[in-house]
């Protein structure tokens, strides 16, 4: 897998992720556990890039379609609201026409002093 990670001006993190030969699991397309990693890799480092020092409480993805090896494909995530310390965030992986693949959302909670859960 290669990603490419870039921070829109809206606060939005966009960027391209192929999947390779090693990131195959059902023959001839992405496992999803592949999707679900890189989901949750920009679900939560939106939430760094924005300022809120955040770890994971709870991420959901859902597979909308099997995704073909050798494909590239647009990654965004976006946080949606911030409640105290809860950031919740959601992200999805796009074909070129905008259809997703998959699409996850995420619930991180601010880290404390010492870098710790309050």
């Amino acid at each position: 897998m290669r990603v490419a990670y870039f921070r829109r001006d809206d606060g939005a993190l966009v960027g391209r992720v192929w999947f390779g030969p090693w990131c195959e699991g059902p023959p001839g397309h992405a496992h999803g556990g592949s999707m679900a990693s890189v989901l949750d890799d920009a679900i939560g480092k939106v939430g760094w890039l924005n300022g809120h020092r955040v770890v994971a409480a709870k991420i959901e993805v859902s597979f909308r379609r099997m995704l073909p090896i050798g494909s590239d494909v647009l990654i965004e995530a976006f946080i949606d609201r911030v409640e105290g310390r809860k950031v919740h965030t959601r992200g999805h992986l796009l074909d070129a026409e905008g259809k997703p693949y998959a699409q996850a959302t995420g619930l991180f909670i601010e880290l404390g002093e010492g870098g710790l859960p309050a």
